[in-house]
């Protein structure tokens, strides 16, 4: 019995440190930074996914200088977002059995917005592109990542 409440008080002892330890504040916490970018209490916010897919007409445009075009206006929507501040993340993925052809961290709240903005993209109008909207819970710091990035790429696409 001894034995018994011994490692109940230790197992007690053990998740109030643990409870104290998550419980704890950040101490390089800044409330500015953190409202400036609409964090939760976890440095967290909510965003949308974008998951550009294979579009039922993408092999059928097949003349390249239509498909130029419409890629140069796929990739002038995205800078468009992205100083509006509402893109986030954006980026092509490697050949996949899914035929997910890339993805889009959108900063918005409903999936109206976020559908009116990637509708605005001429490959999404074209059928190069079809789409799908998912909610995401990340780090509310992501979008400072954007400005780091024009230090790093030696081109744009």
């Amino acid at each position: 019995m001894k034995i018994l409440i011994t490692l109940l008080c230790l197992m007690n002892g053990l998740l109030l440190c643990s409870a104290q330890e998550k419980n704890s504040e950040n101490k390089k916490f800044n409330q500015k930074l953190a409202d400036s970018l609409g964090a939760d209490n976890y440095g967290m916010k909510s965003y949308k996914i974008i998951i550009l897919k294979t579009g039922a007409k993408d092999k059928a445009i097949t003349d390249k200088t239509k498909r130029a075009e419409l890629f140069k206006g796929h990739f002038a929507n995205m800078e468009k977002m992205s100083k509006e501040g509402k893109l986030v993340v954006a980026g092509p993925f490697n050949d996949n059995h899914l035929k997910y052809r890339g993805i889009f961290i959108l900063d918005v709240k409903t999936d109206e917005e976020a559908k009116n903005l990637i509708e605005q993209d001429p490959t999404v109008k074209a059928g190069v592109f079809d789409y799908e909207i998912l909610p995401w819970y990340g780090s509310a710091a992501l979008p400072l990542y954007l400005k780091y990035h024009d230090q790093v790429a030696k081109e744009n696409p």
